[in-house]
Order: C-alpha cells, then structure tokens, then sequence
C-alpha cells in the first residue's frame, strides 16, 4: 500500500524507525540493525530511499535521514557540522571554521575544517556539495574543546584558546599568517583571552615553534602581555623557523625570535 506522500506505509514506517534509533545519520551495518533486515536488502532499500529523497547520501554507505516535514527533500542539506562529527570522530571542528564560530574573523571559509584522529585518504573532500579540509592529529591532541548543539546533537569545536593554539602551531589553519595575526589580535582583546590557558596549551602540543610565533606577534600587535611573551621567549626553539611554513618568499630573519618574517609583517622590536 501507497501512502498519499507517494511512500509505501512500510517504508515510511522504516523510516520513521530510522529517525527514532538514529537521526543524524548511519550506515548499512547500522541501518541493518536498526530495521532487521540484512545488509544487501538494506543497501537496496536505502539506495531507494534516497533516489527518493527521503534519505540524502552523505558519501557512498553513509545516509542521513530527511526530516519528514520538508517540503522539497530532495534538496535537503544535512548540517555539515553534524556530518563532520558521525563521520570523522573522534575530531573537533577548528582552525578557520572555529574562529569564524567564535567571532574571531570576518573573513568567510567556505570549506568547513575537521581535526580529526581517523586516518583518510583525502584531505580535502566535497559532501553534499559542502567542502570539506581535514587535518590529522593523534588522538591525545584533541583537546582543548567545548561540545555545542548542532540540530540536537553535541559536536565539539576547539575554545578560543585552542583555536589560537592550533593556526600558531600550523598558519595555514587559519588562513595564512596575516590572517592569524588578526585572529590573535581580537582573540587578545576578548573576553576569551587566557594567557595561561595559552600558554598550557602550547605546552602540550609540544611545538616549540608556536611560541616564536606567538611571541613575535604579540610584540608586533602592541599587545600588553609581558608575562606572556616572558613565557614565549623561555620555550623559544633553537635555529630559524619561517613564520609562514607555506610562504616561498625568504624575508629578514628576527633574531630576538628566531624566526625569518617571510610573510613581510613588519617588525616594531
């Protein structure tokens, strides 16, 4: 029997089974489960449903169900954020597309960045006509987070300060170097601003180069944060780092740092 939606009542009662046991999206082994069914006839039916519209294929074996109230579910969105979250967890959501969320740019990334602990074959992938930049870290890395409500699930974004920490660590993470020193300078202005968290953080991550880079900037913002660049200049690594790692350009090396300003920022020290 056909309902008036053009769906038969057993699928609708599917799908409906889906939404209750798992709403943000699932796979064939999942889906499987959930209906009874074994897998090859759960493959099928899910293939249909979404050729329908009533499920939108995320990536190949990966599906998350249409709200049964959209009017036009064929063209129906998931949440990227939630997407992000069922298929590369363990990851955080970070770099550019945190600093977006916390007010720290007005530049505008159209590709949402995933931190994640998974292994992938690709770093830069497009889902549902979103696109989408993965970094790997190891799974002891990813902390320095804060879990929010993305369409009634959790998924967690770094806080303030390890967004900070992280486009240190790796510029390009936020876009380049003169974007992160802009980032860095309304994160310092901010009711966000944690020295000490900075300072932890970076610690951490074990990256003594984030500190020179941090250091310099401060200096270079004007920032009033003595005891911070004290703590910068004390985790100095030795030798000569660029500022940008994805800048070509040579540019004068900054001695009191130990880094070569190849982005052309300028120096006031």
């Amino acid at each position: 029997m056909t309902s008036s939606s053009g769906i038969s009542q057993a699928n609708r009662a599917r799908i409906e089974r889906l939404h209750r046991a798992d709403g943000q999206g699932f796979g064939v082994p999942e889906a499987s489960e959930i209906l009874g069914l074994d897998r090859a006839r759960t493959a099928r039916l899910l293939g249909y449903l979404a050729r329908r519209g009533w499920l939108a294929r995320v990536r190949r074996g990966f599906y998350v169900p249409v709200p049964l109230d959209a009017r036009r579910s064929g063209e129906w969105v998931a949440d990227s954020w939630v997407v992000a979250d069922r298929l590369f967890s363990p990851c955080y959501i970070g770099g550019w597309s945190a600093c977006q969320h916390w007010d720290l740019t007005e530049q505008v990334f159209r590709a949402l960045l995933v931190v994640t602990a998974r292994r992938v074959r690709e770093r830069d992938l497009e889902l549902q006509g979103i696109p989408f930049h993965l970094t790997v870290r190891s799974s002891e890395a990813l902390f320095g987070t804060v879990s929010v409500w993305r369409d009634q699930t959790r998924v967690a974004v770094s806080d303030p300060s390890r967004t900070i920490v992280d486009v240190l660590d790796d510029p390009s993470l936020g876009g380049g170097i003169r974007t992160v020193a802009d980032v860095l300078g309304e994160y310092m202005a901010s009711q966000s601003r944690d020295d000490l968290v900075l300072i932890d953080y970076g610690d951490r991550l074990a990256n003594r180069a984030l500190f020179k880079r941090l250091g310099y900037l401060l200096e270079l913002l004007g920032v009033d944060a003595p005891e911070l660049v004290a703590a910068c200049r004390e985790r100095r690594s030795a030798g000569v780092i660029a500022l940008d790692p994805t800048v070509k350009a040579r540019g004068r090396i900054v001695r009191r740092w130990g880094l070569r300003d190849n982005a052309g920022l300028g120096s006031k020290v």
